[in-house]
């Protein structure tokens, strides 16, 4: 992998990952763009405890424009995009319209390949790799900053979702605090370690979910599960098989792996509702220990929390979707109409041949 940094025209940062070396990345952006200027304004919540980003700039992003308006194609001819050089394979900027920036984070922009009418499960074992090793390196150097707590790398796929951009691209959000969904789970680790005499609850989740009849596909380095309790129509949990608490963490023989995996369980997705439909919806979010201080969770270390990507869709059968409606937006009680068994074994039906 080569890793070349330069600016856009509005001195955001633009980091090409290439799979050859010998590759030059000398393109300037000749577009002429003013310094970016975000409200992004984070607020604490004192009932709940946790915090909103407020960020009224980004009324003004980019919507749905056509194919050959998108963003996020390379720059051809007068055609100038937010990619100034005329080809890519993995490229990652700043976001010109983030939720948050400065003192409150920063929002990145990753995009998985310079094919607009691609997907996530049409790249190869070598470019997912690639993406791999960007968010890996993004992690790295977005926790070094004094305002980043926890990183996470996540695509949003699909305009049920409420993507706007139809390019393939993802997102890397770095928080300035521990996010809600994190801290519950880890006041759960301690409440179990402690409970245990200092068993880790993500090693007995895995393990209760390997023996039973959830398991939507295993390999030597990776498993590939729907919860017990899934909340989504069609949910599935990737966990490497050794814990570690981020990307940074795992080893090569885990990395070699994922491509194939990952790849694996995109493509059994798209096949869950059958010929005909629409591509699947879904979210694909990497959930990594936080990087600051974990002091509130008293007896838990950044190694006790299991890295893991969590994979679902909106859609719950063919033409219908999962709304989240009033027990679910206002008492957080998630109702699924799905059983998770009878989802496990819908992915395990649609395997690739």
């Amino acid at each position: 992998m080569k890793k070349t940094s330069t600016r856009l025209a509005d001195g955001r940062e633009l980091i090409y990952y290439d799979l050859r070396d010998d590759g030059v990345r000398d393109a300037v952006d000749r577009r002429p763009l003013e310094p970016t200027v975000t409200t992004s304004e984070i607020r604490r919540d004192p009932l709940l405890g946790d915090s909103v980003a407020i960020a009224s700039h980004r009324q003004g992003r980019t919507y749905h424009p056509p194919a050959d308006e998108c963003p996020l194609c390379p720059s051809e001819g007068e055609r100038l995009s937010e990619i100034p050089d005329s080809s890519y394979d993995v490229v990652v900027f700043e976001n010109r319209f983030p939720s948050l920036a400065g003192d409150s984070g920063r929002c990145e922009v990753v995009c998985f390949t310079s094919d607009h009418q691609a997907s996530f499960a049409d790249l190869t074992e070598e470019q997912a790799r690639l993406v791999l090793d960007a968010w890996t390196d993004r992690t790295a150097e977005l926790s070094h900053l004094p305002s980043v707590e926890q990183v996470f790398c996540f695509e949003n796929r699909g305009a049920e979702i409420g993507v706007t951009l139809g390019h393939p691209h993802g997102q890397i959000y770095a928080y300035p605090f521990t996010t809600p969904r994190t801290a519950l789970m880890l006041r759960q680790v301690a409440r179990h370690k402690e409970a245990t005499g200092g068993e880790n609850i993500f090693d007995a989740v895995l393990e209760r979910e390997l023996a039973d009849e959830r398991v939507v596909l295993t390999s030597e380095h990776w498993v590939a599960f729907v919860p017990y309790t899934a909340h989504w129509p069609y949910e599935v949990h990737l966990y490497p098989r050794r814990r570690v608490p981020d990307l940074l963490a795992l080893d090569e023989a885990a990395r070699s792996e994922f491509p194939q995996v990952y790849l694996e369980l995109l493509r059994r997705f798209d096949r869950i509702f059958g010929e005909g439909e629409p591509p699947t919806p879904y979210i694909a979010a990497w959930h990594q220990a936080p990087f600051g201080a974990l002091e509130e969770f008293e007896g838990v270390v950044r190694e006790d929390f299991a890295l893991h990507l969590e994979l679902f869709t909106i859609r719950r059968t063919r033409g219908k979707l999962k709304f989240l409606a009033g027990s679910e937006s206002g008492m957080s009680v998630f109702i699924n109409d799905v059983p998770p068994e009878r989802a496990a074994a819908r992915l395990r039906e649609v395997a690739s041949s």
